[in-house]
């Protein structure tokens, strides 16, 4: 099977929470990593989303590391859609 990964950076504006993560995140860019499966027998190329993790500097005190999440792409939607209607 054929697999392919995309990376893209993500911006909030505002401290944020996702679904899995067990402390607040900061404002700021964010890459998201989303490992995608091609579907087979199909007459034109067509992926399908089989994860999707976010980079996050380490928790308290490794903050100087980075952790690679895996978080539902739902999750993420939400908190960039939260992120967005929030008064600046």
């Amino acid at each position: 099977m054929t697999t392919r990964s995309r990376r893209e950076t993500v911006h909030f504006r505002h401290p944020f929470r996702l679904r899995g993560i067990d402390r607040q995140l900061a404002a700021g860019a964010y890459e998201v990593v989303t490992d995608e499966e091609m579907i087979e027998g199909l007459s034109f190329p067509c992926y399908r989303r089989v994860a999707t993790m976010i980079m996050v500097p380490g928790a308290a005190p490794q903050r100087s590391t980075m952790e690679m999440i895996s978080i539902s792409s739902v999750d993420l939607s939400d908190a960039q859609r939260i992120d967005a209607s929030a008064p600046h």
